[in-house]
């Protein structure tokens, strides 16, 4: 039963996972770009029936350049990328973050800060009081450090490529561009960074390591490259070592290069003249090799598919392995300070590993930092997310709903699914572990104080008065006695006829989303029989229901939105329907709107004033994929599959619309799409300082027309636009090199981006 449920879920993340690789702009086989999570195959294409009424989503009539929301305030999680240590602080890219530890106590990391970058961070450099972040498809950021409890962004520079690896030295930042090689950045004023040099490898550079007067960019399939930058206005290739293998990470110690060689391992090279490099010593460790870091006597590899591996090079012509770590996932960097190895460990975090022994390292810490957000509920300042990878109920701070902080979590053992918060206690279902009961009167020191197993798999939950009442995967709807919530008991259930996913309890009733068989109306006016009265089958997967007045209001996947009068439980009615284009997942309703979150589609904001005829009055396109949505207030908490929690206001209620900007900015400015690369859909963003006639168009390579995305007047402000690659006759495009051109008043604008599919 447990294996026919995550065959479900694995349905439902492949099919999200799929779209999301697409979104993400992933780069082709040719250009041999295979980091964990960027792996892409030449031809890629989703071949779903259900597509078709998907890609409908820009034929509705809601206004892509007016979304009538506001993002707040995130809580991010992700993949970790880069790991580097400065005295008792770890700094670590966390997804699209960068989280700082205080690692005083290895054993026990401390979360002393989290600020948000608009991308990927996937190399950290650490200089003085400032932290130099290669920040994927947003370039360099410059953060000032000084106060490590709250760090501050100083300045940026976007670049053309993604930004993989940064080095700084002196007043200068050399960051490896990927397709661009080695940029050469000023950064005497961390506020204005400026390009002053730059030299375009053959290769994909992935990272740099700057010594003397040279830079050693590790430079994918075209090998090591030394750049004279002695003047860093006209950096010079003076040598290089093509070792036949993708070069990804590079460290100089003495005369020596010691190189991350993929799958051929460590190779050692003599850079004492480095215009002849010359291999020395070669070990080929057993997975691939992504990054080194040299430590006295000690190289120490994060090997992609084994973990750390740490090798003896006091004889650089003899190198051997002394001792390895197998980590649980892809150590993709390394950095050693002291006795510890700090690992960036993919998908499974941060990892502290004591390496005092070289021949016996062990772990002694982790951080995790990636995971699946399953569900989220909002009571008073705290949002209690459950993190399904994990198994973790997380706790976060919203009080400041800018800088949302994660308190502490709680391991309820194995996948977590739903979570439902009543007085001080937090209802979590897990799914090969029942109902866990956890005491949150402190909500920094989460205590379970009960549980109640069972065979099946629970789902959804929903507290009212002294009992549980739960979905059931296998069974429908299970009714638990809480009155003690030491001791629950299990006092009544009814077997609905496929797979109960959602639930609402309103009164004497229970309405049980059920999966493919629509959803059924159950009296519970005595749990201990209770009697199904009314159902609806809606010919897709039912995923959730909430009834607000005489109205259920229901999540049909494909199918989107469709509200039913259930004044009469017996005989529900359809009133209305509303195709949110993607796969409607949750729903919550608030002050005459219905928020939707469409796993594909984001945040939809339906107006549901007349429940006849609902109209889509806002959204928001999360990072990644929407799974869950809870409103409090102004304010919706959504729970985005793999990028963590956002908090988004609707601007319908305060009177705010991004007709009327927050803050105006001092000049005109387009920005670089994001994602560059793309597939299938990229955002172009730019800012007025003054009200102006603004046209936004698309060309292709000829200087044809391809689309026009913009042709009105709009007041000051910062605006954002998607395009979904397609031409104004809705036909989708082909791969290839595209410009994007502003015109606003007197200023003009071009810019380049590339579609691959």
């Amino acid at each position: 039963m447990i294996r026919r449920l995550l065959n479900f879920l694995g349905l439902i993340f492949f099919l999200q996972t799929t779209l999301l690789l697409a979104q993400k702009g992933n780069f082709l086989n040719d250009y041999h770009y295979q980091i964990p999570g960027w792996e892409f195959t030449n031809g890629f294409s989703v071949n779903l029936n259900q597509l078709s009424q998907w890609e409908m989503r820009d034929s509705h009539t809601s206004s892509r350049n007016d979304s009538n929301t506001t993002l707040i305030g995130r809580w991010v999680y992700g993949n970790c990328y880069s790991a580097v240590v400065s005295g008792n602080l770890a700094y670590i890219g966390n997804g699209e973050s960068m989280v700082i530890l205080d690692v005083s106590n290895p054993t026990s990391p401390l979360l002393l800060a989290q600020v948000v970058t608009p991308s990927v961070v996937r190399g950290i450099f650490i200089s003085e009081n400032y932290a130099y972040l290669a920040d994927d498809y947003a370039g360099l950021r410059i953060f000032d450090i000084s106060d490590p409890t709250t760090p501050t962004e100083e300045g940026f520079l976007e670049m053309n490529y993604p930004a993989l690896g940064v080095y700084v030295k002196g007043n200068y930042a050399y960051v490896a561009d990927f397709a661009d090689g080695l940029r050469i950045i000023d950064v005497s004023d961390p506020t204005t960074p400026t390009e002053i040099g730059f030299y375009n490898t053959d290769g994909i550079a992935y990272n740099v390591y700057v010594s003397s007067n040279y830079a050693y960019v590790a430079d994918g399939d075209d090998g090591l490259r030394i750049i004279d930058v002695s003047d860093p206005t006209a950096p010079t290739e003076i040598g290089f070592y093509n070792s036949g293998y993708w070069v990804r990470g590079v460290y100089v110690s003495g005369s020596y290069a010691y190189v991350a060689n993929s799958g051929n391992g460590l190779l050692i090279i003599d850079v004492s003249d480095p215009s002849t490099p010359q291999e020395v010593g070669f070990y080929d460790t057993d997975g691939t090799a992504y990054d080194v870091f040299v430590n006295g006597n000690y190289a120490y590899i994060a090997d992609g598919g084994y973990g750390l591996c740490i090798i003896d090079v006091t004889n650089p012509y003899n190198p051997i392995e002394v001792g390895f770590y197998d980590t649980n996932d892809a150590a993709l960097d390394v950095f050693v300070s002291g006795n510890y190895a700090y690992i960036a460990d993919y998908s499974d975090g941060f990892m502290i590993i004591d390496v005092s022994i070289p021949n016996t390292p062990l772990e002694t810490s982790f951080y995790h930092t990636n995971g699946i957000v399953f569900s989220v509920y909002i009571n008073s300042h705290y949002a209690y997310l459950t993190d399904f990878d994990n198994g973790l109920l997380r706790i976060i701070d919203i009080s400041n709903p800018t800088t949302p902080l994660e308190v502490s979590y709680y391991n309820t053992g194995s996948k977590a699914v739903d979570v439902y918060v009543n007085g001080n206690y937090a209802y979590v279902t897990d799914l090969e572990n029942g109902l866990r009961i956890i005491d949150i009167n402190n909500p920094t020191n989460p205590v379970e104080v009960g549980f109640y197993d069972t065979d099946s798999a629970f789902f959804a939950v929903c507290v009212r008065d002294n009992y549980a009442y739960v979905t059931d995967w296998e069974y429908g709807l299970s009714i638990i006695d809480i009155s003690d919530p030491t001791a629950p008991v299990k006092v009544g259930s009814y077997t609905t006829n496929e797979n109960a996913l959602g639930l609402y309890v309103k009164g004497i009733y229970a309405y049980v989303a059920d999966g493919i068989d629509g959803f059924h109306i159950i009296d519970v006016s005595d749990p201990t029989a209770p009697i199904e009265i009314g159902s609806y089958n809606t010919d897709d997967i039912t995923f959730d229901i909430y009834v607000n007045g005489h109205y259920a209001y229901v999540a049909d996947c494909s199918n989107g939105l469709r509200i039913f009068d259930v004044s009469d439980p017996s005989n529900p009615i359809e009133v209305g329907v509303f195709n949110t284009y993607g796969c409607a997942h949750s729903i919550y309703v608030s002050a005459g709107y219905a928020y939707v979150a469409d796993v594909w589609e984001g945040l939809r904001i339906i107006d549901v004033s007349d429940p006849t005829a609902p109209i889509e009055v806002g959204f928001y396109d999360t990072g990644d994929l929407v799974n869950d949505v809870h409103v409090n207030e102004n304010y919706a908490y959504v729970a985005d599959y793999g990028d963590g929690l956002y908090i988004i206001r609707n601007d319908l209620i305060t009177g705010i619309s991004h007709d009327k900007p927050e803050t105006v900015p001092d000049k005109f400015h387009l920005a670089q799409n994001y994602p560059n690369p793309f597939n299938p859909t990229t955002t172009i963003k730019y800012s007025l300082p003054q009200k102006a006639q603004v046209e936004l168009t698309i060309y292709n390579s000829l200087g044809q027309t391809v689309r026009t995305l913009v042709r009105k007047q709009q007041p000051a402000g910062h605006y954002q636009v998607n395009w979904d690659a397609r031409d104004d006759r809705g036909r989708t495009v082909s791969s290839g090199v595209y410009y994007y051109k502003i015109t606003a008043g007197d200023f003009v604008q071009v810019k380049k981006m590339v579609l691959v599919k």
